[in-house]
């Protein structure tokens, strides 16, 4: 039986990025029976429906689109800029689901883990990538949520988790997307 291949997709493109620093951690949880990895896209182009109507869209979302397609599922860990997904994870949603009718997204099961310093946990975003995934009908997985405000108190210098209940919640996050990707 081959691994079942999670991309991660990460809102943040900064060095020092929780969102990413939050990926890691829920990466080391999952099972030895999947595979996951953070999926770059921060040099995509900005999404511009004039290359699909060439026969040489550019480079970058060729790569890209294969590296999705294969892939059977999908998590996002995502800060909010403004009350919304940041400008590139919805460029990589964007440039996934095009050419219209050949969707990488398609029929996958996804989930997604919002991230913030604050204490809103950076909802807004979450729930505006909901909205995106029910129209690339990504499976998105409903319960349980995950939305982690204060971040700043549960990592430590090296990027590791130091709160044990944080710990606890992303372990049982992770175990509950896998059921959630078993599935399908």
């Amino acid at each position: 039986m081959s691994k079942k291949a999670i991309g991660v997709f990460v809102g943040s493109l900064r060095k020092d990025s929780f969102s990413k620093k939050i990926a890691q951690n829920v990466i080391d949880f999952m099972p030895e029976d999947f595979t996951a990895q953070i999926i770059d896209i921060g040099g995509l182009e900005l999404y511009n429906q004039d290359y699909d109507d060439t026969s040489a869209p550019p480079a970058s979302w060729t790569e890209f689109r294969q590296a999705v397609g294969k892939l059977d599922a999908f998590l996002f860990v995502t800060p909010e800029y403004n009350r919304s997904v940041p400008a590139v994870l919805k460029n990589a949603l964007d440039v996934g689901s095009r050419p219209y009718g050949k969707s990488v997204w398609d029929a996958k099961p996804g989930a997604i883990i919002s991230v913030s310093p604050g204490k809103l946990s950076a909802f807004g975003a979450n729930h505006h990538l909901r909205q995106s995934l029910v129209f690339l009908n990504v499976y998105t997985m409903q319960q349980p949520e995950a939305y982690l405000g204060n971040v700043t108190d549960v990592l430590g210098p090296d990027g590791k988790l130091t709160s044990e209940n944080t710990k606890s919640f992303l372990k049982s996050y992770a175990d509950a997307f896998v059921t959630w990707i078993n599935h399908f």
